[in-house]
């Protein structure tokens, strides 16, 4: 078999094996199996770059793209539904439904209110072409790119045996949902990053689409329900038949979706999937209820704002009465104090709830929180049961002092500070302050940072309490304290404790995970001395620019600012941070330790782009964005973000965003194609 059909072999399989594990559940080969066949596909195309197809299912992990959104008109517009909570405005809507259609027999398709962010594909001859947000309902933002990276999205249609033929052109809807698992998965990253967490799954997958980094969206893992079919020629005037029709042809469709001939049955399906609802893998906050035929569709017609003939039932809030017993403050890694609520325990959305977050001291004061108040608590859609309301009619003379929060801080006793214009109390003591100094040292040697395995929580608390550990740089002497031969320690407490860890196979593997530590690359140390703000995306786009920690710490705010993704607070916190001494003389001990504290030199492989400064914008079909910064760099060139008189020209690939091409043509600045960049460097 020849490359070529061997690639287009390979696509098409995995593409049915990518559906039938993520849609379907149903795999048919191992994990291994498929990363074998991945792994042949990205080396054959790396041979035959002209076979590029944005399509492929090598491009489902994504890329380091940074772009803006281009805004793209709607073909139909994108409507909201008219909301009800309560079952007389649905058999209002039932009624006008029946005078609307004045006597004419009708169906009403009932489906599942995913909790998620609306978004548009097109499709033509099989193929993924387009994604837009619902933005005004007139235009919206070009996520093309990071939907690619949504495995439950079928980048070419694989239709089943005997299904109906697809149209040439046709636009599905849906929703982009992060599941339950992805959900907690990230929140937990987050808070070992020191990052605020996301108080549901819905603001958490429009924070992950709108991401400029598409490598982003694909490790955190979104999913997909479509649920309506719009275009020329599609199969029938039934929308639950379409709907049918879209599952054969690879979209992932709810198995929920049920079609009412009266109002009862309308009923029934709430009252089903307001208990039901909580067992399922994705959020869900109600019930939408659509006329079933698109010909009444059509003729019930639309309002300014909404269709006629749809309408959403909301589930009401989980909501339980308990009575708080006291607020604690907690203290994480970067100084944040956080107010829990300490209640009576109470059964809500299937789980015993005893604590509860208050977030900020505005929460606090809005709720004019006493110890001894019956609170409300509600988990709707919320993975963090929230106190959302204060029940004073059941206010007595035993009610307790109002809540106030802290002036300072519960571990240390540090003054509290608030930032100019954020809503938490932070502690600056982050030299002294014990749960700070744990959470940087936690931090320091999780996976994702210096990776020192065998050093968790409960071990680094151990050595903390003991003594042992007083910052991270301490983590490089270790080994030659409890080196020492038994006779020659003190007995003191420490020397004791050195030698009861390190006699056994457990240290002996941690001294290892800590010298292998040395050879993480710059971005991750980065990464790992925890700088506000400074998450693993930001330290990588740092590292590849700067090049040195020297560089960096020596980084005026412009050169900051000209590193692409970092904005103004990412600069100024570098800044803040490099101009403390203490954390400046940390960054040279762990230097001393021989820790990377630069990225590998970079082969030159020539001088064609020698003093020229260029600006990528836009996709290209040959490399990613990244090997073309690679490349300008061994080429003598300089990669810079942002368009000036001084810019010798850009590397245009396609879809550039709009007001980069505007700047471009008020300067002056020439265009230079992907073909012609190649060319300049043979």
């Amino acid at each position: 078999m020849e490359t070529k059909d061997r690639i287009l072999q390979l696509r098409a399989e995995l593409h049915q094996h990518n559906h039938r594990y993520y849609v379907e559940n149903a795999p048919i080969i191992s994990d291994q199996e498929f990363d074998h066949l991945m792994h042949e596909l990205i080396a054959l195309e790396a041979q035959h770059p002209e076979m590029y197809d944005p399509n492929s299912p090598s491009q489902r992990v994504g890329s380091d793209l940074q772009s803006d959104f281009e805004q793209v008109e709607h073909q139909y517009p994108m409507l909201s539904l008219g909301n009800t909570y309560n079952r007389d405005d649905v058999r209002d809507f039932y009624e006008r439904v029946e005078q609307g259609l004045e006597g004419q027999d009708f169906e009403i398709c009932c489906e599942l209110k995913f909790d998620g962010l609306s978004i548009s594909l097109i499709y033509e001859n099989g193929s993924l072409v387009r994604a837009l947000t619902r933005g005004d309902g007139v235009k919206g933002d070009d996520v093309t790119s990071n939907v690619r990276t949504i495995a439950t999205i079928p980048l070419k249609l694989q239709p089943a045996e005997g299904a109906q033929p697809y149209p040439e052109r046709f636009e599905i809807r849906g929703e982009i949902l992060l599941p339950w698992n992805s959900f907690d998965r990230l929140n937990a990253e987050r808070e070992q990053d020191g990052d605020p967490l996301f108080a549901n799954p819905r603001n958490a997958a429009s924070g992950t689409l709108k991401s400029k980094n598409s490598r982003v969206v694909a490790h955190r893992k979104l999913d997909a329900y479509l649920y309506y079919l719009l275009g020329e020629g599609i199969p029938t005037v039934s929308h639950y038949d379409n709907m049918q029709h879209a599952k054969s042809w690879g979209f992932k469709i709810s198995d929920a979706m049920k079609v009412a001939h009266s109002l009862q049955d309308i009923y029934d399906y709430i009252d089903f999937w307001d208990e039901a609802r909580h067992s399922l893998p994705v959020a869900t906050d109600g019930i939408v209820l659509k006329v079933n035929s698109l010909r009444q569709q059509e003729l019930l017609g639309y309002t300014a704002k909404s269709p006629r003939w749809a309408i959403a039932y909301k589930f009401q809030a989980e909501r339980a009465l308990t009575r708080l017993n006291a607020v604690t403050f907690q203290v994480g890694r970067t100084g944040a104090v956080t107010p829990v609520a300490n209640m009576d325990p109470v059964l809500l959305a299937g789980t015993i709830v005893k604590r509860a977050s208050l977030h900020n001291e505005d929460i606090i004061k809005g709720l004019d929180l006493h110890v001894g108040d019956y609170v409300y608590v509600e988990k709707a859609g919320e993975i963090i049961p929230q106190i959302v309301d204060v029940e004073t009619s059941k206010r007595d003379e035993t009610l307790g002092e109002k809540v106030e929060f802290i002036k300072t801080c519960p571990e240390c006793g540090a003054p509290l500070i608030r930032y100019e214009g954020e809503a938490a109390h932070y502690c600056p003591n982050d030299a002294a302050c014990p749960p700070q100094i744990k959470g940087r040292i936690e931090h320091f040697v999780s996976r994702d940072a210096m990776n020192i395995m065998g050093l968790g929580t409960e071990v680094v608390d151990r050595y903390f309490q003991n003594g042992l550990i007083h910052d991270v740089t301490e983590l490089y002497t270790l080994g030659e304290r409890a080196a020492a031969p038994m006779d020659l320690f003190s007995q003191s407490d420490e020397d004791v404790l050195l030698h009861d860890i390190f006699s056994k196979k457990s240290g002996l593997n941690i001294l290892k995970a800590i010298e292998d530590s040395k050879q993480v690359p710059f971005d991750r140390v980065l990464y790992a001395l925890g700088i506000r703000f400074v998450g693993k995306v930001a330290a990588k786009a740092l590292a590849s620019q700067l090049k040195t920690m020297e560089n960096l710490r020596h980084a005026s705010k412009d050169e900051l600012l000209a590193v692409e993704g970092i904005g103004d607070i990412i600069a100024q916190s570098v800044l803040d941070y490099f101009a403390n001494p203490k954390d400046a003389e940390l960054v040279d001990k762990l230097a001393a330790f021989g820790l990377q504290m630069s990225m590998p030199e970079q082969q030159q492989l020539g001088s064609s782009l020698e003093g020229l400064s260029i600006v990528i914008s836009g996709t290209f079909s040959h490399h990613s964005r990244e090997e073309y910064k690679q490349l300008i760099e061994q080429y003598g060139g300089k990669n810079v973000s942002s368009i000036s008189k001084k810019t010798s020209f850009i590397l245009a690939g396609e879809n550039m965003g709009p007001s980069k091409l505007d700047k471009a043509q008020k300067l002056g600045v020439k265009l230079m194609s992907e073909d012609e960049f190649l060319e300049l460097i043979k």
